[in-house]
């Protein structure tokens, strides 16, 4: 598309603003052709393999270097401490209990809940360690929302969180009223860790335009929300698990596929708009998944997102020679997160808890910038008289 500049000279624009470069961060990289991605400089892949989830909320929120042991041990007490519900907050959750809402639209709510009960300001009105405060907050307290929502939605009584375990381990215990086996949290944290920030997304940038507006925190996590459970954003996880349910069976991937490719259909689970090779955290998920299964962990669901996997590229290679179509995070995020025992319906707002990380520390860097985001459209509708 073209639009005018002030000086009339035209600008070609991509359509989705593919490659557009918008505002500068310091927060992370994408680095599609190499196939990886970094926070402040540190390998993603790397620290998630090792499970480092705080040292990477560390790292995003207060910036490099990476924590030592003693302020690692000061952060964890921080967190810990930001984790419990306001007393109007879990009233208003309970009451909308058996609503009918989406868990999307409860995490919304409650985050607006939190913010409103806890007073905080603007952005606009804040000191930069303010900010931060506020960022810390509702990363913090965004699995205790999603944990107690789900089990109110169930019947069962919320399960307050203990700040003296790691977030991962808290958050499947308040999940489930059970203390989880240590792969399991160890499996999550490393998707969790993988899933913090990764460039500017259209959840992360929509944080980033309400921030450049002064909004308060609560209002940019909140329309980052919004974008996030789109389908075509963090909304896929669920559905790649609904592609294996159709599947069903390894000898039915081949059939399956070749009847999608030839109606040009979406595959969920596969493509990704920046990398051009394959998603390093799928790569990385789908190790973890095998590793579950190995441990007896997990179920013939690896198998079978492995056996559709390998089906999907031979199938593209046949039938779409020289397109590239390639494994994302969704396929092997929602195997992960079913072994450890997620339910389906909380994959989107899992997955949004440790996003929420990257999108605080994104609102509180353009809050800093002080300059409002304000492009310009290009006019295609009827001529005035």
């Amino acid at each position: 598309m073209t639009v005018e500049r002030d000086d009339d000279r035209p600008i070609e624009v991509p359509r989705g603003l593919t490659n557009v470069v918008v505002a500068e961060t310091a927060i992370g990289d994408v680095r599609g052709a190499e196939g990886t991605f970094h926070y402040r400089g540190v390998s993603g892949p790397d620290l998630a393999a090792d499970a480092r989830f705080e040292d990477a909320w560390h790292l995003v929120t207060l910036g490099a270097p990476l924590p030592d042991d003693a302020a690692r041990a000061a952060f964890r007490r921080r967190i810990g401490a930001l984790r419990a519900l306001p007393t109007e907050t879990a009233e208003g959750l309970a009451a909308l209990a058996g609503s009918g809402l989406d868990p999307m639209a409860l995490l919304r709510t409650g985050i607006a809940l939190v913010s409103a009960a806890d007073g905080r300001p603007a952005l606009y009105d804040e000191d930069p360690d303010g900010r931060i405060d506020d960022a810390l907050r509702i990363a913090a307290v965004a699995p205790t929302l999603v944990a107690a929502q789900h089990r109110l939605g169930a019947g069962l009584a919320p399960v307050p969180p203990d700040p003296s375990l790691d977030p991962v381990t808290d958050y499947l215990r308040m999940l489930t009223g059970a203390r989880p086996d240590p792969r399991l949290s160890r499996a999550l944290a490393t998707y969790l860790t993988a899933a913090i920030d990764h460039g500017f997304n259209a959840s992360t940038f929509t944080a980033r335009v309400i921030a450049s507006t002064g909004a308060d925190l609560a209002s940019c996590v909140g329309g980052a929300l919004g974008a996030l459970s789109g389908p075509l954003h963090g909304g896929a996880p669920a559905r790649a698990l609904e592609m294996l349910d159709d599947v069903r069976d390894p000898d039915h991937a081949d059939a399956w596929v070749r009847e999608r490719v030839l109606r040009g259909e979406r595959i969920m689970g596969f493509g990704h708009a920046v990398y051009r090779t394959e998603d390093p955290r799928s790569r990385l998920l789908r190790e973890v998944a095998l590793a579950l299964r190995a441990d007896g962990l997990a179920g013939a669901r690896v198998d079978l997102a492995v056996a559709v996997e390998r089906t999907v590229i031979r199938v593209l290679e046949e039938l779409k020679p020289g397109r590239s179509l390639r494994t994302n995070v969704e396929l092997y995020a929602a195997v992960v997160m079913e072994a450890c025992r997620i339910p389906r319906e909380l994959f989107t707002p899992t997955f949004a808890a440790a996003r929420i990380i990257g999108w605080g520390a994104h609102a509180v860097e353009q809050a800093g910038d002080g300059k409002i985001l304000r492009p310009s459209s290009r006019y295609v509708g009827p001529e005035t008289a």
